[in-house]
């Protein structure tokens, strides 16, 4: 999960509140989402009140380097902010929490649920004390619901994020998150529609549904809904709302009603992350993903038909344990068979604890190497994306001053319009990065 609907360890984003608490959140999108609550709960508990900064750093553990990065994090905060407590939380303090209590300079590790509750921030140890007093993790598999949290505003964001579940039920022999996470857990739908009321009354033009595994939505609540009858639902009931946004999706377990709303629905946008993560069927079934290789391409496919302005983009590992050359070339043939636009690549990372970890290994160069063959594919492949979107119209989200994004999230240079308008435009240009586009008066006065 990420800002661009996956896991991305090199994802930092930092924030600071008026009460001295600054939040610095590595990986998805759920946990930007969750950076939000963090900082109004912290601040209801009197966290950095007392003139102490307090600084938070939200951890991801969906690969060694992103667990390295958090360390990382948690040196150069403490070097910079010396009477500064640093509290470390998320997926890599949920899944590692004794090994980041063990460092000098972390004052308390929260867990991932704990971490949004006020009271876990409140008679924090003070710096210098044992590491198993540092600790405050509990059980993850032990929790049953997911809250659906109320915020207002996402700090600094053209865009707006709602937590639609947690977890996951799925064991894919790579992954730790679900050790991190815990099990599948939804969002009533009446609370997620009540939030996204919320958001939208504040100005937002743009929402975002993410969650852990947001196809699982619905199978915990009482009827077992899907996620389809969500977006319908969301879009019905929430008629002013301009740009519906999904995160990461299994694609195999898209329900109909999800189907036909992102083919019909011009306010859900023409844009897909799909967790693929290989392209061989060998590999698919030795990760216990739940997909094969056809059933992706025939996905991208179909929806395309319905939709041609769909853009995908898509998780893919690399290197993965016993991956042959031969089955590593059919992961390289999906960014053309499923026209994948928008790429996550990973190096194979073992996490300890997990099936993956066990089966025979190859060496990390050979997963960088191809690692870096399939970014040099989706790069090329986003390349000749930007070249057919010359001379389109597009409805374009200013993110920030000069920049933001089309509806199938392709970063755009358009110089008018505020932070989180819509401005309808036309594409007059790309840089090989990103699009160039002018508003559509402009282009219309021109021609």
């Amino acid at each position: 999960m990420s800002d661009g609907e996956g896991p991305s360890p090199e994802k930092m984003s930092s924030e600071k509140t008026g009460g001295g608490i600054e939040v610095i959140s590595f990986g998805c999108r759920l946990n930007t989402f969750e950076a939000e609550v963090m900082k109004r709960e912290a601040g209801a508990a009197g966290l950095g009140a007392d003139g102490q900064p307090a600084i938070i750093i939200n951890t991801c553990a969906v690969t060694a380097e992103a667990v390295r990065q958090a360390r990382q994090s948690v040196r150069r905060a403490r070097r910079d902010n010396p009477n500064a407590r640093i509290v470390v939380t998320g997926c890599a303090a949920q899944t590692q929490g004794a090994s980041f209590a063990a460092m000098a300079e972390v004052d308390a590790v929260i867990g991932n649920e704990e971490k949004l509750r006020a009271e876990s921030y409140r008679a924090l140890p003070d710096f210098g004390v044992a590491a198993a007093e540092k600790i405050r993790v509990n059980d993850i598999m032990s929790v049953r619901e997911t809250a659906g949290h109320m915020v207002d505003a996402i700090e600094g964001r053209a865009r707006a994020i709602v937590q639609v579940q947690n977890g996951c039920d799925h064991r894919c022999t790579f992954c730790i998150i679900p050790f991190g996470r815990g099990n599948s857990r939804s969002v009533p739908m009446g609370a997620a529609v009540e939030q996204v009321k919320r958001l939208v009354g504040n100005g937002y033009g743009e929402v975002v549904l993410s969650g852990v595994d947001m196809t699982s939505w619905g199978a915990d609540l009482p009827g077992n809904p899907r996620l389809g009858t969500l977006v319908q639902s969301l879009l019905r009931h929430v008629p002013d709302l301009q740009r519906l946004r999904l995160s990461s999706i299994d694609s195999v377990e898209a329900d109909e009603a999800l189907v036909e709303a992102i083919a019909c629905e011009p306010r859900v946008m023409p844009h897909l992350h799909l967790s693929l993560q290989a392209g061989d069927n060998m590999i698919l079934k030795r990760m216990k993903r739940r997909h094969s290789r056809e059933d992706s391409i025939r996905f991208c496919h179909e929806l395309r038909q319905a939709r041609p302005d769909m853009v995908f983009g898509a998780d893919l590992i690399a290197g993965f344990p016993t991956e042959t050359d031969a089955m590593f070339e059919n992961t390289l043939a999906l960014v053309e068979e499923c026209g994948l636009t928008h790429l996550h690549v990973f190096p194979f990372s073992p996490r300890e604890g997990t099936p993956a970890a066990r089966m025979p290994q190859l060496p990390k160069a050979v997963g960088k190497a191809r690692a870096a063959r399939l970014r040099a594919a989706g790069d090329a492949a986003y390349r000749r994306h930007l070249q057919r979107s010359v001379g389109r119209p597009a409805r374009v989200l200013i993110e920030r001053e000069g920049l933001g994004r089309t509806e199938d999230f392709t970063v755009t240079e358009l110089h008018s319009g505020l932070p989180g308008e819509v401005v309808d435009a036309t594409i007059t240009g790309e840089t090989g990065e990103r699009l160039l586009a002018v508003p559509s008066s402009a282009a219309r006065a021109a021609a």
